[in-house]
This record gives C-alpha cells, structure tokens and sequence, in this order.
C-alpha cells in the first residue's frame, strides 16, 4: 500500500462512493461524502448504505494501518449502524474512533455529523485482525 494516508481510499468501493480522507492519527480519523443524487434514496436523503460503507472503511483501514506493520491485516466483522436525522445536502463528516484495541478485534465508533455539526447517525463497528493465509 502507498505510504500516503489519503492512498487508503484510492481504490475500489471508497472511491467511487467518493470517500475523501481528512486526518488520521492514534485518536482517530475523519472523513467525509460530498451529498450527490446517485447517494440518495427516492425521498432525497443519502441512503443509509452510505453510512454503513463509510463506518467499515474507516474502521478497516484504521485498524489496518495500525496492524500492517506487525504483518496483519484487517476486515470488517460486524457494523451496526443508528440514524437520527437525514442528511440531504453538503457533506456526510464522520470522526471514528477506536474504542477497543485487542490483540484479535478492535472496535470503533463513527459519529457522522452534516455541515452543521449536527450529529446524524452513530455506527459501532467491529474488526478483526487476522494474519493472511
């Protein structure tokens, strides 16, 4: 993998949802979707597969830039995710943070706020770490 944070969404599903990395470090990260039509559902509020995308790559990569050193890798295992209100235009922000760092899962929250800093849905997700076969 290129040793540039932002190289960790280059690829695959992230980029074409459109996924733009903002920081990252021990604390954290914070990313964000711009909000376009494609993203929405009929009523015009960004589809929840959204969220849930976001929370898993975030946690993923996360955990995975912290286990790659040591040879491991890392993929989602469980993502539960709650909405309080819609995001219809703007940004979709999301700061996920690492709850738990175990030697075989780690666990993250995502707050995902709009432009507003108003807070819109919280996912819990959970990752394992495993060495590759």
């Amino acid at each position: 993998m290129d040793e540039r944070p932002s190289a960790l969404f280059d690829g695959g599903f992230a980029a074409h949802y459109g996924l733009e990395l903002l920081s990252l470090d021990d604390d954290g990260m914070r990313a964000r979707v711009a909000v376009r039509d494609e993203l929405k559902q009929p009523a015009g509020l960004i589809d929840g597969g959204v969220y849930a995308a976001m929370a898993e790559n975030m946690a993923s990569a996360g955990t995975y830039v912290a286990v790659r050193r040591a040879g491991q890798i890392a993929m989602g295992q469980a993502n539960h995710t709650s909405y309080m209100r819609p995001i219809t235009e703007g940004h979709v922000n999301a700061l996920a943070r690492p709850r738990h760092r175990g030697r075989t899962t780690w666990v993250w929250e995502v707050e995902f706020l709009d432009d507003s800093q108003r807070l819109c849905a919280l996912s819990r997700v959970t990752v394992a770490v495993r060495q590759p076969r």
